[in-house]
């Protein structure tokens, strides 16, 4: 696949947002009734220096959305045999709902909780975050949530950050200018980036990219010759991509990808070994057939890649490398059926041949699903 050559530079005013500095605190819990939920999806994972497991997602209320959506978040001491009970960390708050979650470590080790607010009778809809110093820590010490900046009517963000080989932190950030009295902006969202130059204290917004209705959940990484590559979802059929060659400060007018997507959450990272990783449905018109694929020419082409789950109704990956090079991906199926919230661990050399040949392949380890015998009570 070929990149975009000629960059038609579209420029957006930067936007800067403080991020206060706030005393470690224990909150106390959000009131949330986990047991006769009746859905739950869109999950996040990470590992701490030591290979604690943190899993993210969110449930609550009949639906997503709907004003009593909260998030919630778990954790795992032995390789995610077990996990602890799910706690809620974010929820309804004057008329908003908590959602999609993502967990990321920065590069000092600290734990982000990132997720959105929304409000949709008030138009307030913003990008939030707790954080946690010490990942490893026993009790967790978090922050309260804090507002992560964008002040623009409507921001929204779902995809890990991405750190630039010159220290920068990109955050894909989806946005609108028009107030919006519904919860999502819909035709007037926009893609784009938030950059940070202090660790997160302060972001600055960049790119006013349009793609075909409902594109959202964009994801960053740099390449190998420095330059940025954006991936959108949207509603075309295909993933949409656009370039910047100055950090993010300016992206490429976008365009179609010829890679298929649902319309549907994807992931897209740099493994150690320099190569790029992409999970994505593979040649499935619905949200089937999630794959790991990867590509060894920084983009150019994508192999057929290591199957992850076949089934119907699986999607929103997320994941990480941790330092033995194994990669773990967390997904959901059935958000209003089964409702699970499942883990896959591979390695590199798995996704090149397409099966299990480093003896550490896992798929469909579940890690929460409903108990439809609860709701029936």
């Amino acid at each position: 696949m070929t990149r975009a050559s000629a960059l038609l530079l579209l420029t957006f005013v930067p936007l800067l947002a403080v991020v206060p500095v706030l005393a470690q605190v224990l909150e106390p819990a959000v009131k949330a009734d986990f047991a006769h939920r009746t859905w739950q999806g869109i999950p996040g994972l990470t590992l701490s220096a030591k290979g604690r497991v943190f899993v993210s997602w969110f449930t609550g209320g009949k639906q997503e959305p709907s004003p009593d959506n909260t998030v919630y978040l778990c954790q795992s001491d032995d390789a995610a045999k077990t996990f602890t009970e799910p706690l809620p960390m974010a929820g309804p708050k004057s008329g908003s709902r908590a959602f999609d979650p993502t967990l990321w470590i920065d590069p000092d080790g600290r734990l982000w909780y990132i997720f959105n607010r929304g409000n949709k009778e008030s138009a307030e809809h913003g990008v939030y975050a707790r954080r946690c110093d010490d990942p490893d820590a026993t009790p967790l010490v978090w922050t309260d949530e804090f507002r992560v900046g964008y002040e623009v009517p409507f921001s929204f963000r779902i995809n890990k950050p991405t750190i630039l080989s010159t220290g920068e932190w990109i955050m894909p950030v989806t946005h609108a200018k028009e107030v919006t009295h519904a919860w999502f902006a819909d035709k007037t969202q926009l893609q784009g980036v938030g950059i940070s130059t202090d660790k997160g204290r302060t972001w600055s917004l960049h790119g006013a990219l349009k793609a075909p209705p409902w594109a959202l959940e964009n994801m960053v990484v740099e390449c190998l010759d420095r330059s940025l590559w954006m991936f959108m979802r949207n509603g075309s059929g295909f993933l949409w991509e656009s370039m910047s060659t100055d950090k993010g400060r300016t992206w490429s007018e976008p365009r179609a990808t010829s890679i298929p997507n649902p319309g549907s959450r994807f992931f897209f990272r740099r493994l150690a070994s320099g190569h790029l990783l992409l999970v994505n449905q593979y040649q499935s018109k619905g949200r089937s057939h999630l794959a790991a694929r990867l590509s060894t020419d920084d983009g150019a082409t994508w192999n057929t890649g290591l199957m992850l789950d076949e089934r119907n109704k699986v999607s929103y990956p997320d994941g990480v490398e941790d330092k033995d090079g194994v990669i773990w991906i967390v997904y959901d199926r059935d958000r209003q059926g089964a409702g699970e919230i499942l883990i896959a661990k591979f390695k590199e050399q798995d996704v090149i041949a397409g099966k299990d040949v480093s003896g550490t392949v896992s798929l469909r380890q579940v890690v929460s699903k409903l108990d439809k015998t609860v709701l029936s009570r």
